[in-house]
């Protein structure tokens, strides 16, 4: 009767113990929701400056809606929001209001797409250089619409599944400065529902200046991602939201041959090569999608830094004396984390500029989050090595790539990613004193538009360690 309880009891422990092992916990799923708002600004009650080009050029007529869209993910409680708004750049101080006005969420990210066809957002392009193109009406208009498309995504989450696809194209994105080295990967993510594989909603990431319009162009517009939303919208039957990547360098469709269906040459500055252009860079997403393969997007690593970037940019720093550029300098003593974020007026002396860099592991895909136009070369591990004699620091360091510090299955490149600092330029491919690169006779473009030579350096410096690091000092 004992050997016959003892084995009653060993049964009993055994059923028990394998029912514990084969009841793991469940993981919280995955949630998704996209929601947009129309954010063009109204024409004829002041003049609406547009930005992108030179100064001086003043809205007359629109000709497609600027967007604000957003996507919010779930897990569990936990969300995540992610914003592109199609103007060309938002400062970090726009950000943090909209952040500010969002509790509960984990992250927020708010990019802008680059659009060179939409207003003032930055203050650099007003009537001339002494005065900002930035309406402040408008701004605030434009960070409500931020929250409450946030809001809007937030409350249309559902149960999701994700396929992640990626496809290259050379001949869709042109590099009109040397050495050519162009980032021409596309990555899209199409969310489903679980049960039936309906779609909910697409995102995608590409790397292209939008500024197929060119300086003379005076309607409003999204440029080409109007069209490659809008041929997704139709192809994949779901709301789609269109994010910007790696544009530096200088990633554009100008100067790019472009033909249409029937093989007719199509112009820079026209809504024809916008349409074909855009439609183009829609149609390499579903081919994308049509190899996609299922991805998991859970759990959540989100990590961020807020940093400080050098500025040596001399009409940068007038622009802030001015008030053109609307933001604080802090003081500069070569360490991206100061103990405390100090504001200083003293131009003097070496200073900075606050940001932020950010880095999102999203299950099996990591996401790279920066604060401006980064160059190719920083991105692929391409930085030309030897340096070129003509440039001004060719025995540079050469900046840890970006894409060498992730190392997971998928990964994406966020660019103007909440904040916007131009360009960040490799620091031995840095070139404005003659002799010039290559033979040339003038400095090539780029650097007018960078906060200054360490800038690369910084960023790829403190995204490297953000990776690595579980927590930064």
């Amino acid at each position: 009767m004992r050997f016959l309880l003892f084995l009653a009891s060993c049964l009993v422990f055994t059923v028990a113990a394998v029912l514990v092992v084969a009841v793991p916990d469940a993981s919280p799923e995955l949630t998704v929701g996209f929601a947009e708002r129309d954010i063009t600004p109204t024409l004829g009650k002041k003049p609406v400056y547009m930005a992108g080009f030179g100064h001086g050029r003043v809205a007359k007529k629109v000709h497609d809606p600027i967007m604000v869209r957003a996507v919010v993910l779930g897990e569990g409680d936990t969300k995540i929001a992610m914003v592109a708004v199609d103007v060309v750049g938002l400062f970090l101080a726009n950000v943090e209001r909209v952040r500010e006005s969002l509790p509960g969420f984990k992250y927020v990210l708010v990019s802008a797409t680059h659009n060179h066809e939409g207003p003032d957002t930055l203050g650099l392009w007003g009537p001339n250089p002494l005065k900002t193109g930035i309406d402040p009406e408008y701004m605030k208009s434009l960070e409500a619409a931020c929250i409450e498309t946030v809001k809007a995504a937030d409350k249309a989450r559902k149960p999701a599944v994700a396929k992640i696809g990626s496809a290259a194209d050379a001949n869709l994105v042109h590099d009109n400065r040397l050495p050519v080295v162009k980032h021409d990967e596309l990555v899209a993510i199409r969310f489903e529902e679980p049960k039936t594989g309906k779609a909910i909603g697409v995102m995608v990431q590409w790397n292209c200046h939008p500024e197929v319009l060119d300086s003379k162009n005076t309607e409003i517009t999204a440029d080409f991602p109007h069209y490659t939303v809008k041929h997704l919208r139709e192809s994949q039957g779901c709301p789609v939201a269109y994010f910007t990547g790696t544009v530096g360098g200088l990633m554009t469709t100008l100067k790019m041959p472009l033909k249409d269906a029937s093989g007719k040459e199509l112009a820079d500055g026209t809504f024809e090569k916008a349409e074909r252009y855009g439609t183009l860079v829609g149609q390499l997403a579903d081919k994308s999608l049509k190899t996609a393969v299922p991805v998991t997007l859970t759990p959540f690593d989100v990590r961020t830094q807020a940093i400080l970037v050098p500025v040596e940019n001399s009409l940068y720093k007038l622009g802030w004396q001015l008030g053109t550029l609307d933001r604080n300098m802090y003081p500069w003593d070569s360490k991206p984390i100061p103990k405390e974020f100090t504001p200083t007026k003293d131009l003097s002396k070496p200073i900075a500029v606050k940001s932020e860099i950010g880095y999102m592991k999203l299950g099996d895909l990591e996401v790279a989050v920066l604060p401006g136009e980064i160059y190719p070369e920083l991105v692929l591990g391409k930085v030309q090595d030897p340096a070129d004699p003509g440039a001004d620091f060719p025995d540079a360091p050469i900046e840890p790539a970006i894409y060498s510090q992730v190392k997971g299955k998928h990964r994406m490149l966020i660019g103007l990613g909440n904040d916007e600092l131009g360009y960040f330029v490799p620091k031995r491919q840095w070139d404005v004193k003659p002799p010039f690169c290559y033979g040339l006779k003038k400095a090539q473009y780029g650097e007018e538009n960078s906060v200054g030579p360490e800038a690369a350096g910084v960023i790829c410096g403190m995204f490297r360690d953000l990776v690595a690091a579980t927590r930064l000092p």
